[in-house]
């Protein structure tokens, strides 16, 4: 039988928990189908920016599971600004594996691990306005197996 008491218990603990993010903007995880990032599948984020005097820092979200083939994943995002112009893009090379003992980076349980990546530290934008970032996997392969999620958060960034 559960206690009256356990579950406001726990939804303080998820207000709790929640309230903890203070410099977080934007987040939001793309989640793949079948655990199969394809080429032509391009995952995109609108966020809003309403203070162009701070500095942000971007980061890439993913998750991969421990079958994921390879030590790396390489990305190209494509950063635009409120008229759709691309204001940044560059390739992105996030290590999953140490490259010598294999042991995954990022934290996880079981199978599958998440990592946070610096993308874009400090970053300032020129105005407030809806800006876009755009991901395309960059492997050398047409599906990309055991990647579960990309993502992208937005954070204030500290002086």
């Amino acid at each position: 039988m559960i206690k009256p008491q356990l579950p406001l218990l726990l939804l303080c603990c998820v207000f709790w928990l929640s309230a903890c993010d203070t410099d977080r903007v934007y987040e939001q995880n793309y989640d793949f189908a079948n655990k199969e990032w394809k080429v032509d599948s391009v995952p995109t984020f609108r966020f809003e920016i309403n203070d162009p005097d701070e500095a942000y820092n971007i980061y890439w979200n993913v998750r991969n599971t421990l079958n994921f083939p390879y030590r790396n994943l390489y990305l190209t995002f494509y950063l635009e600004d409120t008229l759709g112009r691309t204001i940044s893009t560059d390739l992105h090379n996030m290590l999953l594996f140490d490259p010598k003992t294999g042991k995954p980076y990022g934290s996880g349980m079981g199978d599958i691990f998440s990592h946070q990546i610096m993308a874009l530290p400090k970053y300032r934008f020129d105005s407030a306005g809806t800006y876009q970032v755009r991901l395309e996997q960059y492997m050398r392969t047409e599906t990309l197996e055991d990647i579960l999620s990309v993502g992208v958060r937005v954070e204030t960034a500290e002086p």
